[in-house]
């Protein structure tokens, strides 16, 4: 179990580096890479923010595209609250290590004490080795110059998109993807720079509205009601015996 978790949070936190080039690549300080790192700490977020900011969108459309995007972390605390039942004085500190990575490492565990050292070690691991690896992403953004040079600027996508590729399984979740990509890519040349992302969160509201109209649809071929003498009203004549 604890080698499970240390082997999650190394591995996602060694992706803080790609994080620290794009973020110095497009703009932000060291200082501001880090403290985006230290007190947000939600990787896929933070690249939505300095994706938005590089591509010319203005900060506020960029925060609002993060913070949408990090609301799925609140439904995670709904369930992880039931599974750690934690003392309510360290509520608040373990909020802020609540991401996919600590969800799946948790729900994983069986037994709430298991659960919570699951949760502890991928979290502090996890947090310890992003914000190092953003500090020297950040630093060698700053030292190599102009990251579009190097290529870096892809850093930041290929990323991001690693991060969400596992989370699409169902053929639901496939939906809303491709739709949002549709979204995302046919509206970036008549919406200002940043709002095409917050728009491509409309493909949620219509894959389930598909999916409840087609869960509510009457079945067409169902089977045909029975007449008042105990026949189908489509039956056949027997033969002749």
């Amino acid at each position: 179990m604890v080698r499970d978790a240390l082997g999650v949070g190394v591995a996602v936190g060694l992706s803080g580096f790609a994080f620290g080039v794009t973020s110095a690549g497009s703009g932000l300080t060291v200082l501001q890479t880090c403290a985006l790192s230290l007190l947000a700490f939600t990787g896929a977020s933070q690249f939505a923010l300095v994706g938005a900011l590089a591509g010319g969108g203005s900060p506020l459309t960029a925060s609002v595209g993060a913070v949408f995007l990090s609301m799925r972390n609140a439904f995670y605390g709904l369930r992880l609250s039931q599974l750690l039942a934690l003392p309510r004085a360290v509520r608040p500190l373990a909020a802020h290590f609540v991401i996919d990575e600590t969800t799946a490492v948790s729900l994983a565990q069986s037994g709430r004490r298991a659960v919570r050292i699951g949760f502890a070690v991928t979290g502090i691991s996890l947090y310890l080795l992003w914000n190092l690896t953003t500090l020297l992403g950040a630093l060698g953004a700053e030292a190599i110059g102009d990251t579009d040079t190097w290529g870096l600027d892809a850093a930041g996508p290929a990323v991001f998109l690693a991060l969400l590729a596992p989370m699409v399984r169902t053929a639901t979740e496939r939906a809303v993807a491709a739709i949002a990509v549709l979204l995302g890519l046919g509206l970036l040349s008549v919406l200002p720079q940043g709002v095409p992302v917050l728009a491509a969160a409309l493909a949620v509201p219509m894959v389930l509205y598909g999916v409840g109209r087609k869960a509510s649809a009457p079945e067409a071929d169902g089977p045909k009601p029975h007449s008042t003498d105990g026949t189908t009203s489509n039956s056949t004549q027997g033969k002749d015996r």
